[in-house]
C-alpha cells in the first residue's frame, strides 16, 4: 500500500474509532447528565488536572520520541515500557498522599476517595502506552479502532448502569476504571510484542532528551489548560464548575472527532516527511484547511442553536450553560490551529523552542487570568478567547518559519472558509428568528442545520473551493 493510502486509510479508522467513540460516549453523558447532578460531572472537574499531570508524568514525552525515531528495536520499547510503570506508580503513591489536601483546598471531602480511586488509572494505563505507541507507529489504525471498542461498550454499560442506581458520581470514577483496565488487555491481546526486563540507560536518555521537554510543556499546558477548573471550582461552586466541564466537553465533541483524529494520522505521517520542506508544507496546508474547512460551520452551527441544542439534549435543568457553551465554542474554532502549528515544531525535533514557546504562553495566561478574573464568571471566559487568539499567533509565527508558510500566509488562506461560516450563521439566525422561533427544539435543530449546511456546500462549490473538493474525493474513495 503507498504511502498516501496509508495515510487515507489510517484517517478513515481512526476517523471511525474516534467518530463511534465520542458519539456512543456522548450518547451515554447525555444519560448520565438526566441522571447525575452537575455537582458532580463538577467533582470530577475538579480533579481533571491531577489526572492529566499523572498522564503526563508517567508517558514523560518518550511515546512520542519512539514515533518520530527511525531506527529501534526492543530495547528501546522495552526501556521505554519500565520507565512508563516505575513513574505511574511513583505518581500514583504521590495523589494517594496528597488526596487529603486536595479535598481539603475545594472543602470537598469525597474528593480524597475519588481521587485516590481514580488516579489507579495512572498504573494501570501505562501497561499499554508503548502497545499502543507501537501501532500508532506503524499506522494500524484499524487494529486501534477495534481495541477501542470493548472497553467502550464496557464504560457505556456499567456507567449507565450505576447511574440508574444512584451511585451518582461513583458512576463516572468506576466506569473510567474498568475501561482503562479492559482497554490495556485489549492491546496486550492484540499486539503480540512483549516486553523484555530490559533499561537501557543510552536509550533512555536519547528517548528522555527529546521528550522531557515535550513532557514539560505537556506539564505546563495542563497545569494552565485547568486552571481555569481549579478557580471556577474554588471560587464558585461544584454545580457551576459542572456547567463548565459539561459545557467544554460538548464543544469539544465535533473538534476532537475531527481534529484530534487527523492530528493521530498526521504526527507519524508527518514525521516521515519531516526531511522534505516542500512535501510537509503542501501536506500541512491540505490537513489545516480541511480540518478547519469541517470544524468551523458545526461549531457556528452550535454557537447558534445553542439554546434548543441543550435544551433537547441535556434537558432544562442544563439551560444556564447556554451562554458557557456559547463562549466556549469560539475558542474551539482555534483549537486546530493551535494542535497542528505545535505538531510541526514536534516533527522538527524543535522542543526546546516547543518548551520555551509554552513558558511564554503560560505567563500570558497568568497575566490574562488575574485581569479577567476580576470581571467575574464570563469575564474569565472571554479571558480564555483573547488567550487562545494571542497564542495563535505566536504558534503560528514560529512553526511557520520551519514550513515557510508564514503566519499571515496561513490566515490568508484560513479567511475565506471563516467569512463563509459566518454567513451562515447569520443565515441560521434569522432563520431561527423569525421562521422557526414556533417549532419544536428537535424541528429547530434538524431545519436550521440543515439550511446552514446546504448553504455551506453551495457556497464552496460555488466557489469552488479545494477544501470542498477535498472532501467530495475523500468521500468517494471511502
Amino acid at each position: 500500500m503507498s504511502f498516501k493510502n496509508n495515510v487515507l486509510t489510517g484517517a478513515v479508522w481512526t476517523y471511525g474509532q474516534q467518530f463511534g467513540t465520542q458519539i456512543v460516549q456522548f450518547g451515554v453523558s447525555v444519560i448520565l447528565a438526566r441522571l447525575i447532578a452537575p455537582s458532580d460531572f463538577g467533582l470530577i472537574g475538579m480533579i481533571a488536572i491531577f489526572i492529566g499531570l499523572g498522564n503526563a508524568l508517567f508517558e514523560g514525552g518518550l511515546t512520542n520520541s519512539l514515533i518520530r525515531s527511525s531506527s529501534l528495536n526492543d530495547d528501546d520499547y522495552s526501556t521505554v515500557f519500565i520507565f512508563n510503570i516505575v513513574v505511574s506508580i511513583f505518581v500514583y503513591i504521590i495523589i494517594y498522599l496528597i488526596a487529603p489536601i486536595i479535598a481539603d483546598f475545594y472543602n470537598q471531602s469525597i474528593l480524597k476517595n475519588i481521587i485516590r480511586i481514580y488516579s489507579l488509572s495512572f498504573i494501570i494505563n501505562s501497561f499499554g502506552a508503548v502497545h499502543n505507541t507501537l501501532l500508532v507507529k506503524e499506522m494500524q489504525f484499524k487494529k486501534i479502532a477495534l481495541i477501542a471498542f470493548p472497553s467502550l461498550i464496557i464504560y457505556s454499560i456499567t456507567a449507565i448502569y450505576m447511574a440508574f442506581n444512584d451511585f451518582g458520581v461513583w458512576s463516572l470514577v468506576f466506569s473510567f476504571l474498568l475501561s482503562s483496565l479492559i482497554s490495556t488487555m485489549s492491546l496486550w491481546y492484540f499486539n503480540k510484542w512483549k516486553p523484555k526486563l530490559i533499561f537501557d540507560r543510552k536509550k533512555f536518555k536519547v528517548h528522555f532528551k527529546y521528550g522531557n521537554k515535550l513532557m514539560l510543556s505537556s506539564i505546563l499546558d495542563i497545569l494552565f489548560t485547568n486552571i481555569y477548573q481549579i478557580v471556577i471550582g474554588k471560587i464558585y461552586s461544584p454545580t457551576l464548575l459542572g456547567y463548565y466541564t459539561r459545557a467544554n466537553t460538548l464543544m469539544m465533541l465535533p473538534v476532537v472527532n475531527i481534529s484530534t483524529t487527523l492530528n493521530k494520522v498526521a504526527f507519524p505521517a508527518f514525521s516521515q516527511m519531516q526531511n522534505n520542506e516542500e512535501l510537509l508544507r503542501s501536506a500541512y496546508r491540505r490537513i489545516m484547511l480541511l480540518v478547519i474547512y469541517l470544524t468551523t460551520p458545526v461549531l457556528t452551527i452550535m454557537i447558534v442553536l445553542a439554546n434548543p441544542l441543550i435544551e433537547f439534549l441535556l434537558t432544562e435543568k442544563w439551560l444556564p450553560i447556554v451562554p458557557i457553551f456559547q463562549i466556549l465554542c469560539i475558542t474551539g474554532i482555534f483549537y486546530p490551529l493551535h494542535v497542528y502549528n505545535l505538531l510541526i515544531l514536534q516533527v522538527k525535533g524543535k522542543s526546546n523552542l516547543f518548551l520555551y514557546l509554552e513558558l511564554i504562553k503560560k505567563i500570558l495566561t497568568a497575566l490574562i487570568l488575574v485581569i479577567s478574573i476580576q470581571q467575574g464568571f464570563y469575564g474569565l471566559l472571554w479571558g480564555q478567547v483573547l488567550l487562545s487568539i494571542l497564542c495563535l499567533f505566536i504558534n503560528t509565527h514560529f512553526a511557520g518559519k520551519y514550513l515557510n508558510y508564514t503566519m499571515f500566509q496561513q490566515l490568508k488562506d484560513l479567511l475565506p472558509l471563516f467569512v463563509i461560516s459566518v454567513i451562515m450563521g447569520i443565515v441560521i439566525y434569522f432563520t431561527n428568528n423569525y421562521v422557526l422561533s414556533s417549532f419544536s427544539n428537535l424541528s429547530i435543530l434538524v431545519l436550521g442545520t440543515s439550511i446552514g449546511v446546504v448553504f455551506y456546500i453551495i457556497v464552496s462549490a460555488i466557489l469552488k473551493l479545494s477544501t470542498f473538493q477535498e472532501t467530495i474525493k475523500i468521500i468517494k474513495k471511502i
